[in-house]
């Protein structure tokens, strides 16, 4: 039986994915990336930064949390190598060759940003293509980083063949399953605290596979059964109201931070909110969302194409408007807002029946 709650809270997170990032891409409070804000914190801060506070926490991890679900479902209907080898087409393939056909044009925007400072002066035209195409991996971290998690994945059940942690894992009350949030903090110790710039550090940093490879196996492990799912959908409620009380403490108490720095992310309250915030969506979800139709069933299906170019729309639109008009900054986020709700889907659409092209970018094997 599919569970239409896991695939309508994923495609709602990616939804809350392109919504952050249009926030992202115009934020002043030292997050990496970006093109930057409209002044300096705290002379003009931004409250409409606080989504970033809101979100980052926890989408990713869920977004984690849910992939080790499906994996535990995907592989009780499939053997192991053939799950794998439709997991490396649906996630390597865009996460390397679609760089070459698709995302150099990400890359770009990054590269004309760096060359206001010269940084690729001098540099032929095809080292230049390259440098773009590694330039515009941008939200493909999660699909590469995902790939080796599943590999990772592979050999964690050769060691538990019997089902034996699996089976074990089902039996966790409630109190254990918010315990198990000092997983999730211990998951930030694997960060660099000071990342050197002319290391790899910081790639490190934003990659995050260890960090992620505790949701990804919680997920699998424990949020795939059916008695623990029943545990957080009869508690949303009380989940969704602590999630919102430290939601609100941790903005309350860290706006005009880098709530991406290591620092940030392993603090007691981040973690703590990041965790409930987790338990309390898939409680919520799982208690009131578990239906399809026809939109959640095309988001369903759609939502790792649109994932997977949004980001196009964001650095195209944002780089140009920023750069090249005067508008005012409320402007700026609507049409920025409304450019990446309508224009991903439709590049998505125009793409993914291409069947070279929707191979490349969408690990989309046939024809449609």
């Amino acid at each position: 039986m599919r569970r239409h709650w896991v695939d309508n809270l994923r495609w709602v997170t990616v939804l809350l994915v392109l919504l952050y990032h249009v926030v992202y891409f115009f934020n002043n409070k030292g997050v990496f990336g970006g093109i930057g804000g409209f002044g300096e914190y705290p002379q003009c801060p931004q409250y409409q930064d606080v989504v970033m506070y809101i979100l980052y926490p926890w989408f990713m991890s869920l977004l984690f949390i849910l992939a080790g679900i499906s994996a535990r479902y995907a592989l009780q209907r499939q053997e192991a190598g053939k799950w794998f080898a439709a997991r490396t087409r649906k996630l390597l393939v865009p996460g390397t060759i679609g760089l070459f056909v698709f995302h150099w044009m990400v890359g770009y925007f990054n590269t004309v940003v760096a060359q206001r400072q010269g940084v690729f002066e001098g540099v032929p035209a095809v080292g230049r293509y390259f440098i773009m195409a590694f330039s515009g991996i941008g939200p493909l971290w999660f699909v590469q980083t995902l790939w080796l998690l599943c590999l990772v994945l592979l050999l964690v059940r050769a060691l538990d063949r019997g089902d034996r942690f699996w089976r074990f894992c089902g039996k966790a009350n409630l109190p254990v399953i918010i315990l198990m949030g000092v997983l999730f903090w211990a998951g930030t110790l694997t960060l660099i605290a000071n990342p050197r710039p002319e290391s790899a550090d910081g790639l490190l940093n934003l990659y995050k596979p260890l960090f992620y490879l505790i949701p990804f196996l919680m997920g699998y492990f424990v949020f795939s059964h059916e008695e623990v799912q029943g545990l957080l959908a009869r508690r949303w409620i009380v989940l969704l109201v602590c999630a919102a009380a430290l939601g609100i403490a941790l903005v309350v108490t860290t706006f005009g931070q880098d709530n991406t720095s290591p620092q940030y992310l392993s603090s007691p309250l981040n973690c703590v909110y990041g965790w409930m915030a987790c338990l309390a969506l898939m409680g919520w979800f799982a208690a009131r969302f578990d239906r399809t139709g026809a939109f959640a069933g095309y988001m369903t299906r759609s939502s790792f194409g649109i994932y997977v170019v949004h980001y196009l729309v964001i650095a195209s639109f944002g780089y140009m408007m920023k750069m090249y008009t005067t508008l005012q900054p409320i402007a700026m986020y609507a049409i920025l807002t409304v450019a990446v709700f309508t224009l991903s889907p439709l590049i998505y659409e125009l793409l993914h029946r291409i069947p070279f092209i929707r191979w490349c970018v969408f690990g989309e094997k046939g024809k449609k």
